[in-house]
C-alpha cells in the first residue's frame, strides 16, 4: 500500500488487511512518501509485526510500490489504494484459486466493488486479461489482484516516468505472454476517482500502448478518442444518477 496524508481513510483499509479470514503467512508493507498530516502517527500505533512501514519523500506511486515489491518476501504480491478495503475473504477466496492452477501462472486479476465517498455501491468493475484487446485499454481490475514476483524478476520494476498508468504499463511488457487467470469475485471495495480514471489517465494510456505495447500510432490514437469519448458520457451520466461501463 502506497500512502500521502492518507489520515482519513487509512484506519479502515488497514483494518481491511488485518482482518482477513486467511490463516496462512501474509504480510502488510505500507510505503509512505512522507506524509504531513497523521498518517504516520496511525502507522505508528500498529505493532512492526503486523505492518512493516516506511516514511520518506519518493517520486510517486510508482516509486513507493518498487520499494515495496523489493523488500517483500511473499511468493505474490497485491496493491490497495489507501482508501480501498480488501474483502475479508479476499486471501482465502485467493489461496483456495491458487490450488486449482497451473503452476506457471504470473498474473490473477478479479473484480473491484465501485464505491463513493459513503460507501454506497457503484457498480462492478474487472474482467478477465485478454491480449490483444488488453491492447486498447485497462480492462482488468488491477487493485487486489496477484502478481507473481517472478513478473518483477522477468520484466523489472515499475517505470516511474509514468505517473498514472504505470500499472498498465508494466503488464504491457510481457504482451501476449503474460500467463493469467480470472477469479470472478470481488476482492476489493474501491473508491471512486483517482487519477487513472480521468482524461489525462486515457492519454497516458495511449502512450504505454504504442511505446511498451508498440500498437500502431493512429491506431492507438483513434482508439484513445473513442475511449475518451466514452469517458465523457460515462462521466455525465454519473452526474445525472445513472452508472454503467462500456467495455466494447
Amino acid at each position: 500500500m502506497a500512502t500521502f496524508n492518507s489520515e482519513a481513510f487509512i484506519h479502515n483499509a488497514l483494518c481491511s488487511f488485518i482482518n482477513q479470514t486467511y490463516d496462512g503467512d501474509y504480510e502488510i508493507i505500507v510505503v509512505d512518501g512522507g506524509s504531513k498530516d497523521k498518517t504516520v502517527e496511525i502507522l505508528g500505533r500498529y505493532d512492526e509485526n503486523i505492518i512493516k512501514w516506511i516514511s520518506e519523500p519518493d517520486n510517486g506511486i510508482y516509486d513507493a510500490w518498487n520499494k515495496g515489491v523489493k523488500i517483500s518476501k511473499g511468493d505474490w504480491i497485491l496493491f490497495v489504494g489507501s482508501d480501498d478495503c480488501l474483502i475479508a475473504t479476499a486471501l482465502k477466496d485467493y489461496a483456495d484459486f491458487l490450488l486449482t492452477l497451473d503452476q506457471d501462472i504470473e498474473y490473477i486479476s478479479s473484480k473491484n466493488l465501485i464505491v463513493d465517498k459513503n460507501g454506497l455501491s457503484i457498480r462492478v468493475k474487472g474482467w478477465k486479461w485478454e491480449w490483444p484487446y488488453f491492447l486498447k485499454e485497462m480492462t482488468v481490475a488491477h487493485p487486489g489482484s496477484l502478481h507473481s514476483n517472478k513478473l518483477y524478476k522477468k520484466y523489472g520494476y515499475y517505470n516511474t516516468d509514468f505517473k498514472i498508468v504505470g500499472d498498465y504499463e508494466f503488464l504491457l511488457r510481457a504482451k501476449n505472454e503474460l500467463k493469467s487467470a480470472f477469479m470472478d469475485k470481488i476482492t476489493v471495495n474501491m473508491m471512486e476517482g483517482g487519477t487513472s480514471d480521468t482524461l489525462a489517465g486515457i492519454w497516458e494510456a495511449f502512450r504505454a500502448s504504442t511505446e511498451t505495447g508498440k500498437k500502431p500510432y493512429l491506431n492507438a490514437y483513434f482508439n484513445s478518442l473513442y475511449i475518451s469519448l466514452k469517458f465523457v458520457v460515462k462521466s455525465l451520466f454519473r452526474k445525472a444518477g445513472i452508472n454503467f461501463y462500456l467495455k466494447k
